[in-house]
């Protein structure tokens, strides 16, 4: 008789989750027997098979963000997801890579190691929850520019979701402070006096 692989064995030789192996037998992506016992077992020429189609990779990135400190559970779980996708994938080699910053910030740490890599082509696939983790605004920019690179940016989640209204209100106020600071100066005092007016007017909504 074949040999049958549980799924742990089939884990710990693609060096994936148990989760993720679990996921590809859902989807149809490795065959599978349910044992009388209600277990998975995967016949040996379904894991040769899979293994020529998921020969080593190149390298991948998950980037995280989130827009303050007392949002890191959400930064945990961004992390984790977009590591288990990854893995999902057939990569081996994933830099994980994070920022706690407003999505209009343009010197987030983690952001420039991301284009660091990428304009080296040290990287083959970027994985994000949501556009709007990468860039607020612009981010077919940022796509082109990838893509020039060889690399390619891939979102778990392709709708538009609904964004925490701290996060919204933040990114406006960084929107008319830059905008401010332009037409008066950053150090001008009809530049606070607007922006200012614009928190007191979004604090009475």
């Amino acid at each position: 008789m074949e040999k049958l692989y549980t799924t742990g064995e089939v884990a710990k030789l693609f060096r994936v989750s148990y989760v993720a192996v679990k996921k590809w037998a859902y989807a149809g992506k490795i065959k599978f027997i349910k044992t009388p016992g209600g277990k998975y077992r995967y016949p040996e020429s379904e894991v040769r098979r899979l293994l020529g189609e998921l020969a080593p990779k190149g390298k991948a990135v998950v980037y995280a963000r989130v827009s303050s400190a007392d949002q890191k559970e959400d930064l945990e779980r961004q992390k984790k997801r977009l590591l288990e996708y990854a893995e999902s994938k057939g990569y081996l080699e994933v830099t994980v890579l994070e920022d706690i910053a407003s999505g209009l910030n343009e010197n987030r740490k983690g952001l420039a190691q991301l284009f660091e890599l990428v304009s080296q082509k040290q990287v083959e696939a970027v994985f994000i929850s949501h556009k709007d983790r990468l860039a607020r605004f612009g981010f077919k920019y940022l796509e082109a520019f990838f893509s020039s690179h060889a690399c390619r940016i891939e979102a778990l989640n392709k709708e538009e979701t609904k964004e925490p209204q701290q996060e919204l209100v933040e990114d406006l106020v960084a929107i008319v402070t830059s905008f401010a600071g332009r037409i008066y100066g950053s150090r001008s005092h009809k530049k606070q006096k607007v922006v200012e007016a614009v928190k007191d007017a979004l604090r009475e909504d």
